[in-house]
């Protein structure tokens, strides 16, 4: 992933709202590894309800507001995130709806998914077994993740 600024990550929002956007929290992005991730992913601090991703998409940050369910699935089955495929304990995953962007996101047209709890799929698809861990693996395990953003992603931006 090329890096971002924070003036990148505030203006690639494509459903946020004004207020959202100005009281979004920006992550230690001068501690980021770019080269380990597909995206970047965080909650919100002062909000726990809200999740954003924003990644690169025809060569421009394009950034998403998430918002987690208020109940997870339940303790004690594995669940899998539909982002980065890793099977987990069901508490680690959770539901999160996105609202369209432009009116149709304004009229409350959402789009929902199971995704890793934290938001850090990026680092879940490098963990991997001891005989899986040839680096050709993981290139496909992170082109199929950024596939699977991508496509939520411009699932989000339909308007119609």
């Amino acid at each position: 992933m090329k890096p971002l600024t924070e003036q990148d990550i505030r203006g690639s929002f494509v459903n946020a709202t004004d207020e959202q956007l100005a009281r979004l929290p920006i992550p230690g992005i001068h501690e980021t590894l770019w080269d380990e991730r597909e995206f970047l992913g965080w909650r919100d601090p002062q909000a726990s309800h809200l999740g954003y991703i924003v990644h690169w998409m025809h060569d421009r940050p394009t950034g998403i507001v998430l918002r987690a369910a208020s109940g997870g699935l339940r303790p004690g089955i594995a669940a899998m995130c539909s982002f980065c495929h890793s099977s987990q304990p069901a508490t680690q995953v959770r539901m999160f709806s996105a609202p369209r962007a432009g009116d149709a996101g304004r009229n409350g047209n959402t789009i929902g998914s199971y995704i890793c709890d934290d938001l850090a799929c990026s680092l879940l698809i490098r963990i991997v077994p001891p005989h899986a861990q040839s680096s050709e693996h993981i290139a496909e395990r992170a082109d199929a993740l950024l596939t699977r953003v991508h496509n939520f992603t411009a699932t989000v931006m339909k308007t119609a």
